[in-house]
């Protein structure tokens, strides 16, 4: 689950780690009295959305005073801001955040995540803040500085000193790293967050270490222990259809394709996608039911799929072991029975009950194609779909 900067650093705050003073205004009036409850000085508008490259894309302006923060934000406030993250068809702002100007001396980077290959949290910093981290990863990787953190005994003072001293900084600007680290960090494990990302972390000329932007992901298998933060998701910063499918547990990502697809099990169906795309063909969307699928689970994908005007053409690939290929079969037919279906569908399922699925497909008045193996579904599906 993502959230906006500005909760991003609510939370921050309760961990100790400095952020910049702000409010968050969803009108240009709200903007200017924001502004004016800053002190009336120079401050930045940005919006919140959740994507990166904002200022590239026009969310980002320093405004002198009050009014001219009024009148950024009335250009800012609905906008269609395209950034890199965002795709070309944008996101909508709906609210910016005031906050103060500071005076900065230095731009870093620093952010936490899941090093998969060690087994253990990294936490990162540079030289390099304000640029995106891949762009310096793939140019010039010896700026970038790592820490593996021992999950039995945890991040340590002496991994944060190291790093703060990685960075160049010295004196009370160490220190001010050091617990800026620590805090980041707490925040990061306490939280179950999946990614922690502070770009750029900026040393002021009074020498404060400051959270200029904060960027925290969660993972979503744990909201249950988080209700808290479960309450910042914004649903209109999702995809309509994923959102609906989050009401049925069902695990959906749309993405540009038209084959549409529909499976049991996130492994099959990563190798779906990528069976559909060797056979010439480009996937619509990730979808995967679950290993107990119901024939009420499989109804409401089928839904949610077809919800998508770009699918020409839906693959069914279901291998029976925990559920039952039979009461998949049902639920196709009675999916297909209710719904106004006008693409092609292609079913493959294995396993469990696999005989008397193909029965209750063979007997039922709807049209199915019926592929015997996976090449021969992937190869059907993206046929029918061009």
């Amino acid at each position: 689950m993502k959230i906006h900067e500005f909760q991003a650093k609510e939370i921050l705050k309760k961990y100790g780690v400095p952020v910049p003073k702000g409010h968050v205004a969803k009108s240009p009036n709200e903007a200017e009295q924001a502004a004016k409850q800053l002190g009336g000085g120079t401050v930045v508008v940005k919006a919140q959305i959740h994507a990166g490259g904002r200022g590239k894309g026009g969310g980002v302006k320093i405004a002198k005073d009050p009014a001219e923060a009024k009148k950024y934000a009335s250009e800012i406030l609905g906008m269609n801001l395209v950034t890199h993250q965002t795709g070309p068809e944008g996101k909508e702002v709906n609210q910016v955040l005031i906050e103060q100007g500071v005076d900065i001396a230095r731009e870093l980077y620093a952010g936490i995540v899941l090093d998969r290959a060690y087994g253990r949290n990294a936490f990162m910093v540079s030289t390099e803040g304000g640029v995106e981290i891949e762009k310096v990863a793939a140019e010039t990787p010896e700026k970038i500085l790592k820490e593996w953190i021992d999950p039995a005994v945890g991040f340590r003072p002496f991994q944060a000193n190291r790093l703060a001293h990685g960075l160049g900084l010295g004196g009370s600007q160490v220190r001010a790293a050091v617990k800026f680290f620590m805090g980041l960090y707490k925040a990061y494990e306490e939280n179950d967050a999946s990614l922690a990302e502070i770009n750029p972390m900026v040393v002021t000329k009074q020498d404060q270490v400051l959270a200029l932007d904060a960027k925290i992901n969660f993972d979503d298998n744990a909201l249950y222990r988080h209700q808290d933060i479960e309450k910042y998701r914004d649903y209109s910063e999702e995809a309509p259809s994923e959102v609906e499918a989050s009401k049925y547990d069902l695990n959906y990502i749309k993405l540009d394709g038209n084959v549409g697809c529909m499976v049991n099990g996130a492994g099959l169906a990563m190798s779906t996608m990528d069976i559909i795309k060797l056979s010439g063909g480009e996937p619509a969307n990730f979808l995967d039911v679950g290993g107990a699928a119901s024939a009420e689970t499989v109804k409401q994908g089928f839904k949610i799929i077809l919800q998508d005007q770009t699918v020409k053409a839906v693959l069914i690939n279901i291998f029976g072991g925990i559920v039952r290929c039979d009461r998949v079969a049902q639920g196709i037919i009675d999916a297909l029975s209710d719904l106004d279906l006008d693409v092609p569908v292609v079913v493959r399922l294995e396993g469990t009950n696999a005989k008397e699925a193909a029965e209750l497909l063979e007997s039922s008045s709807l049209e199915f194609t019926v592929a015997k193996s996976l090449k021969d579904a992937a190869e059907k599906s993206v046929s029918v779909a061009a």
